[in-house]
């Protein structure tokens, strides 16, 4: 009899996130902690984390985080990062020597301003500008992988366990007011650092466990719009479809969800409500090729708050705890409580339903 641990588990991926709605720091040590009881959901090909609020010296410039195959990749790089942004600081990211992480590429942050003569001659806004930077430098710099470029905010990620990332990148000595957490489980995309969660643009950051089995159809669609999927995995995806849907077409939050996780058709025929009716079905005639099927639960984090999703049919595990000014969200109850052992108001959301949260208005 095969024991734990030793065969495949089909809903694995794990996925967590904590968040202060009173903008309260949070140590990065406590999401590590939530990733230690969910090991055998991961497989220790993808492992990271999301931190908002770690960067408050900084907070004005856009921190971008790169893996560089070597030097000269990265020396090549910089070139192109000058002729686009002011640097204001370059550094190579803090880490740790673990056995368990290896073949660790180059990784270096930038924290950055837009030249806005670049901007003025490219007729793009700054959060524009700095998209298409990312997707030149993804698409047309060899051994160039940028996988963070959002303000006061920070991706990390690598092959390896959860945990064993966590502190891989020395994350107990930040602090932010939220964090997402993923421990991955891949299954038809390979195992690579640029491949591992979370996927970020500008402040938005994604963590998925589950399945898309709609990704050409999305991918073909999204890349219309200028996004670039070139990190080998369908997560991407989602990230470059809410930045699109939120930022560009400037829907809200619960709108997003209602492209991507929409409605059935027989369920908005008889909804109750006229209005949201109509709205469900305008948002599914408009964005028809930006509904995400297959098994998910997603956490989306951004600015001032996350957003946690499942598919319509809840075919994926995860639960919300509450506490205080603390709202946690994970794929199982354990890594709630191993935050927070004390939390007992925790339940679990309705497939297609939207769970947003975002920092009191006021706070700092």
């Amino acid at each position: 009899m095969k024991k734990e641990g030793e065969i495949r588990i089909p809903s694995g991926c794990a996925i967590a996130a904590v968040i202060s709605k009173e903008k309260k720091n949070i140590s990065g040590d406590l999401i590590i902690k939530s990733m230690v009881p969910m090991h055998d959901r991961s497989n220790g090909l993808g492992g990271g984390f999301a931190g908002y609020g770690i960067y408050p010296e900084y907070k004005d410039f856009y921190a971008m985080h790169l893996f560089f195959n070597n030097r000269d990749s990265r020396k090549a790089c910089e070139v192109f990062i000058k002729e686009y942004f002011e640097i204001v600081k370059s550094e190579i990211i803090p880490t740790r020597k673990l056995p368990s992480i290896t073949d660790e590429p180059v990784i270096w942050r930038y924290f950055l301003h837009p030249m806005r003569s670049m901007m003025l001659s490219l007729q793009l806004d700054e959060k524009s500008f700095v998209a298409r930077a990312v997707m030149k430098i993804n698409t047309e710099l060899d051994g160039a992988y940028v996988f963070s470029s959002g303000k006061n905010m920070g991706t990390f990620k690598a092959v390896g366990y959860p945990e064993d990332v966590g502190r891989f990148y020395r994350l107990e000595e930040y602090e932010g007011y939220s964090w997402t957490a993923h421990g991955r489980y891949p299954t038809n995309t390979p195992g690579w650092w640029g491949g591992a969660h979370p996927f970020s643009l500008l402040d938005y950051s994604v963590v998925h466990n589950g399945e898309i089995s709609s990704y050409d159809a999305n991918r073909r669609f999204i890349e219309m719009y200028g996004y670039k999927c070139t990190l080998q995995t369908d997560t991407e995806v989602i990230t470059y479809i809410l930045d699109y849907l939120i930022r560009v077409k400037g829907l809200t939050l619960k709108e997003a969800a209602n492209v991507i996780a929409a409605p059935f058709w027989s369920t908005i025929k008889n909804e109750k409500d006229r209005r949201e009716s109509e709205v469900h079905a305008y948002l599914r005639k408009i964005f028809p090729s930006l509904l995400i099927t297959g098994p998910f639960s997603i956490v989306l984090g951004f600015e001032g708050g996350i957003m946690a999703l499942n598919d319509r049919l809840k075919l994926r595990s995860m639960v919300v705890g509450e506490k205080l000014d603390r709202v946690y969200i994970a794929s199982e109850e354990v890594a709630i409580k191993a935050m927070d052992k004390s939390v007992e108001d925790i339940w679990s959301p309705a497939g297609g339903q939207p769970v947003i949260v975002c920092v009191e208005e006021g706070q700092k």
